[in-house]
């Protein structure tokens, strides 16, 4: 998938499930992606995105409890591509990321490198 110098892509992975965060991050770096960052608590999510250097983001919806949007701008507005996971589906994004890419978890690792591409490609 990587065909930048043998660099591997940066990712911030904001996650609150460990094992989900682990299992990630395992098919990650099957795709040529490093997580360099994660964070389980939007607190930390919002330290992570302000200064990290990321190729782009997958961001949980919900951590626990706590939406995950105030991260998604900050990241949006450093032009950094996210994709967000969630179990309860496209329908309970809010309107303004609909066109965001999403994987409905439990996903495979097809429907993430997808999710990869497309935001790699474009800059989603």
């Amino acid at each position: 998938m990587n065909d930048r110098d043998d660099r591997r892509y940066r990712v911030l992975l904001v996650e609150d499930e460990a094992m989900v965060a682990m299992l990630m991050e395992d098919l990650l770096s099957d795709l040529d992606c490093e997580v360099t960052a994660t964070a389980a608590r939007v607190d930390d999510a919002l330290k992570a995105a302000k200064s990290g250097s990321f190729d782009f983001a997958i961001l949980d919806v919900n951590l626990n409890g706590n939406p995950s949007y105030p991260v998604a701008d900050i990241l949006r507005q450093r032009n950094i591509p996210i994709i967000f996971a969630t179990g309860y589906g496209t329908k309970s994004l809010d309107a303004l990321y609909a066109d965001t890419p999403t994987l409905q978890k439990p996903f495979r690792l097809a429907d993430l490198e997808a999710a990869v591409s497309r935001v790699l490609s474009t800059g989603a």
